[in-house]
């Protein structure tokens, strides 16, 4: 202990980066993957270094100090120069890489996912792989303060300056309505109207995006339940509670359900996502494109494909880029 006092270490700069974004010492273990003892001896260890507190320990969540915001300025260039040195260290030999932290939006957990860490965990055997699951606009924040090398997740807009953005799949709206409670040569619109919306919440970028194109065509469903899950919705959907907009990739995502429920066209102007890979900027020189590529081909295999047997008429609407 006597031989480490008073030094900076990476480790120790990054385990009060990740608490400070976090708010507390427990969340910042498990992200991190190390013991809650462990984030407090790092801590105390920092500001034994420094000779000044970091964290303002009464407050919850915690808060960082004056001394802590000056230092948080600088730690961010210290780690932000150092991921950028392991990078190009690395990626000289791709299989030198020992850490990839990737985010990936809830649609392809369950399947794509998987097949991408199992392919590339071949090429790197050296490597360590981080996944974090969550809302668009999460990954793109963690991105932006380098918590994540990559992420795979709707646009929500332009892209920043520092971003290289690799388009993987482009996917209308639709509608998931209970089986058999609406009748697709009728007037769907008006028998939509007659049934609640089980709206996707507002809380996420998507669900934002729906409420203002509903906002746009003069829509105002009557709702008594706002979700931010997909299985939540299609349940609830199959047990004819009401229907809603959705992705097919969110329809398929709640395989439990989707027997349970029918697919139309949304029965007002037409509107869609796309789904990109970011990195930053130059960081990672090919492996964002390289990525892309093999995403592309298993978003073809596993979930264009088995959407346009299901649902044919989303042809040339839902389609890799």
């Amino acid at each position: 202990m006597a031989e480490t006092q008073g030094r900076l270490t990476l480790w120790g700069i990054e385990v009060f980066l990740v608490t400070a974004d976090e708010g507390t010492v427990s969340a910042a273990a498990k992200r991190l993957g190390v013991s809650v003892s462990g984030i407090s001896q790092q801590l105390a260890a920092l500001e034994a270094a420094l000779g000044a507190e970091l964290f303002d320990r009464s407050a919850r969540p915690l808060r960082l100090t004056p001394a802590g915001e000056m230092f948080c300025r600088r730690a961010r260039v210290i780690a932000n120069e150092a991921a950028e040195a392991r990078s190009e260290l690395a990626l000289g030999d791709l299989s030198g890489l020992t850490r990839f932290r990737l985010g990936m939006i809830e649609d392809f957990d369950s399947d794509v996912t998987p097949r991408l860490l199992a392919a590339m965990a071949q090429e790197l055997k050296g490597c360590q792989f981080l996944l974090e699951t969550g809302p668009s606009h999460r990954l793109l924040d963690q991105l932006d303060i380098r918590a994540l090398d990559m992420v795979v997740c709707a646009e929500t807009g332009p892209a920043a300056a520092w971003m290289e953005v690799h388009p993987l799949l482009s996917e209308p709206f639709v509608v998931a309505a209970p089986r058999d409670a609406v009748d697709p040569g009728g007037d769907v619109l008006a028998q939509l109207k007659a049934l609640p919306l089980i709206a996707y919440s507002a809380r996420h970028a998507m669900g934002r995006q729906i409420a203002a194109h509903l906002a746009h065509e003069e829509m105002r469903p009557a709702h008594r339940f706002e979700l931010d899950s997909y299985h939540a919705i299609m349940a609830m959907v199959s047990e004819g509670l009401g229907w809603t907009i959705l992705t097919p990739l969110g329809y398929l995502h709640a395989a439990r359900f989707r027997d349970r429920a029918d697919v139309l066209p949304l029965p007002f102007a037409p509107m869609s996502r796309r789904i990109s890979l970011s990195a930053r900027r130059g960081v990672l020189r090919d492996m964002p494109g390289e990525v892309a590529d093999r995403l592309r081909g298993l978003l073809q295999e596993m979930v264009v494909t088995p959407a346009l047997r299901r649902l044919p008429w989303l042809e040339g609407e839902l389609q890799v880029l």
